[in-house]
């Protein structure tokens, strides 16, 4: 599976998400809500649900009008207005719970999976296997550093970097790894 198809039709997911990708396109707010209500999603509510696919195919539409940078910034945010599980309180144990949330957050069906392998004490591998873009899971990675800074970070901060020489979804693998150091 590549980015932007949903593994199953009936996925759902929760109304905060959706409104993580208004909330994270900053000044272009407007187009992104124009972008929601022309796949179908409109009068959005945090506790309400849509289409999975009707969100993904405006992801699309985001990344070829606005780039990559746009669908980072858009997960970066999502840790904010999705629903998260309240005992994180350091950043591997946010990133263990990334997948969590992402149950939290869908519904209906196979959405994938987040998985944190623990690799040494200032290294770590995420891998994801779901339907969103790969910047956007950068992002979410990102913001969990921000929000639950790791205990022994570098001088170069939290690095993350997807493995493109194994499979990937920006060339159409299932799966897309991410090294973290920090």
């Amino acid at each position: 599976m590549a980015q932007f198809v949903s593994f199953e039709s009936n996925v759902e997911v929760l109304g905060g998400v959706v409104l993580s990708i208004i909330d994270g396109m900053s000044e272009y707010k407007e187009i992104g809500i124009k972008i929601l209500e022309d796949n179908g999603i409109k009068n959005i509510q945090s506790d309400g649900w849509y289409s999975l696919q009707s969100l993904l195919d405006a992801f699309k539409e985001i990344s070829n009008k606005l780039g990559e940078p746009t669908l980072y910034l858009i997960g970066y945010r999502i840790p904010e207005n999705a629903v998260f599980p309240p005992d994180i309180d350091t950043f591997e144990k946010g990133l263990a719970l990334i997948d969590m949330a992402y149950h939290m957050n869908h519904r209906n069906g196979d959405i994938g999976y987040y998985k944190y392998i623990a690799v040494d004490e200032n290294n770590a591998k995420v891998e994801c296997k779901n339907p969103y873009p790969c910047e956007f899971d950068k992002g979410i990675i990102a913001s969990m550093s921000k929000k639950y800074p790791p205990v022994n970070i570098g001088e170069d901060g939290v690095i993350i970097i997807l493995d493109e020489d194994s499979e990937n979804r920006k060339n159409g693998g299932d799966v897309s790894t991410y090294d973290v150091m920090w």
